[in-house]
């Protein structure tokens, strides 16, 4: 299939990490196979106890796949600022996460320009093209400046669910939402007031303090706080 072949030359370099977790997994289970079969035979094949599955061990992501978020708010950039800062966060609670810049370009290369039609890919095709054990699925609900009369304010609201590729279940979902009111310069005057309204949005214009925000919350929407599962290269530390 030439679409999973452009793929995989563009992914080879990256899934080198994702290669070695899944090898290290294998021998990890067959170390405890080949125990179980010791113990069973040593009791002269009377071995029918059997250990119960540990809380989310049966369907437990190992590489989390992150779709452009969709994009509620009124600043169109939103989607793409936000996911420069997605990565991080995912791989330091231990999951290999695919490049997003990578999986943006290739979808919009094979017809799925917006986010909007890349939230319509089936599971069973992200399973088939990129093996991907789980989907991040973001909706951003708000983000930018709100500016009222003379003063602003700096917010970012986004909602998240993590969903099984192989099942379909919802494994996670959760919220956040900051905001920050920006600072004000100059005195009372209305002079004074005009003056701050003015630098403010002069600063705001040469750097992103949603972005920042959207930073902050997802570094708070990860890392366990809000029950969000760990890794497994989290785990094994």
């Amino acid at each position: 299939m030439p679409q999973r072949r452009l793929l995989t030359k563009i992914l080879y370099r990256s899934m080198t990490r994702r290669t070695s977790v899944l090898i290290r997994f294998a021998v990890q289970r067959a170390s405890v196979l080949g125990l179980y079969l010791l113990l069973c035979f040593g009791s002269f094949f009377a071995c029918v106890a059997y250990a119960e599955p540990q809380e989310g061990a049966v369907d437990r992501p190992k590489t989390v796949l992150v779709l452009p978020p969709l994009n509620n708010s009124s600043e169109p950039l939103a989607p793409y600022s936000y996911l420069a800062s997605v990565s991080k966060p995912l791989a330091e609670a231990g999951y290999y996460v695919f490049p997003v810049a990578v999986i943006d370009a290739f979808l919009k290369e094979n017809g799925l320009p917006t986010p909007g039609e890349m939230h319509t890919i089936s599971l069973d095709k992200i399973n088939e093209v990129l093996a991907a054990d789980a989907v991040l699925y973001v909706t951003i609900n708000d983000y930018g400046q709100h500016y009222k009369l003379i003063s602003s304010r700096t917010v970012f609201n986004a909602s998240a669910k993590l969903v099984s590729v192989s099942t379909g279940e919802i494994l996670w979902q959760g919220r956040a939402s900051k905001s920050k009111d920006n600072a004000r310069y100059g005195n009372n005057s209305i002079g004074g007031v005009l003056a701050s309204a003015l630098i403010t949005q002069v600063l705001t214009a040469n750097s992103d303090r949603a972005h920042d925000l959207a930073r902050e919350a997802n570094q708070e929407m990860f890392n366990g706080r809000r029950h969000f599962p760990k890794g497994p290269r989290y785990l094994s530390r």
